[in-house]
């Protein structure tokens, strides 16, 4: 995927670029190309870009360590606000305070946008946080031992002569 110029979007039709993609995007591992289309729209003082896509990821479980496939389908939308960041801005600030104006994501007016770093972002976004191969994974099954009477260490004694009193 190109940059997109932002001015360059102000002399097209309707302000806006759309892009159809399919294409391994480096520095991230999936199965599958990721496919799908991106829209981007100048509404002068902001960006508004949103698309789909969809792509195939191995990731590991949590809980057995086992390898899976995962079908990560995302539709993301987010503006982007044009403004000129200053230098002074951001180099004196040691003690500001954060504020909603902060959170956003800017990009100067005159500059470019990267669709391939914007989709890479949101596909990284998307990962679950907590990788199950399935909602019912019992984890690692341990073998040979019988956890429940054996005390492995012995600082645990104490603590299981209390769960015997209890039970």
């Amino acid at each position: 995927m190109e940059l997109i110029s932002i001015p360059n979007l102000l002399k097209k039709t309707d302000r806006t670029e759309s892009i159809k993609f399919e294409e391994f995007i480096s520095d991230l591992e999936t199965l599958t190309p990721v496919r799908g289309y991106l829209q981007v729209t100048h509404h002068g003082n902001y960006l508004e870009v949103k698309g789909k896509s969809e792509t195939i990821i191995t990731l590991t479980c949590d809980r057995c360590l086992k390898q899976y496939n995962y079908k990560l389908a995302i539709a993301p939308k987010e503006l982007i606000w044009l403004n000129e960041v200053t230098i002074e801005k951001e180099f004196f600030q040691i003690e500001a305070e954060n504020s909603v104006e902060h959170l956003v994501e800017t990009l100067p007016p005159d500059g470019d946008f990267n669709p391939q770093e914007w989709v890479y972002e949101q596909i990284c976004l998307a990962v679950p946080p907590r990788k199950l191969c399935d909602k019912n994974c019992q984890g690692i099954k341990l073998s040979g031992m019988n956890t429940s009477s054996s005390i492995l260490d012995s600082r645990w004694a104490a603590l299981e002569a209390i769960k015997g009193q209890l039970n």
